[in-house]
């Protein structure tokens, strides 16, 4: 990767939520990463970022959906995949 290929640290927050979610490309994914290798205020924030996620993802682990909307949810499902 030459030098006119380097995030910096404006470029690097401006992804970060897209790092974090895994929805950037692979180019912009090696980018990220290998500014947040050097830098460490954005690794910072990325790992305080990415703490908070696991704790939110951990808490609607354990959050149950009321039966009627799973029940509404796979209606919707069956109607789309028989194209109704």
């Amino acid at each position: 990767m030459n030098e006119s290929h380097q995030y910096d640290c404006q470029a690097v927050f401006r992804r970060l939520d897209d790092f974090l979610d895994r929805e950037l490309t692979p180019e912009e994914m090696t980018l990220v990463q290998a500014h947040l290798d050097i830098c460490e205020v954005c690794a910072r924030e990325q790992r305080f970022e990415s703490t908070v996620l696991a704790s939110i993802r951990a808490k609607l682990g354990q959050v149950r959906a009321p039966q009627a909307l799973l029940d509404r949810i796979r209606l919707v499902l069956d109607q789309e995949r028989r194209g109704v």
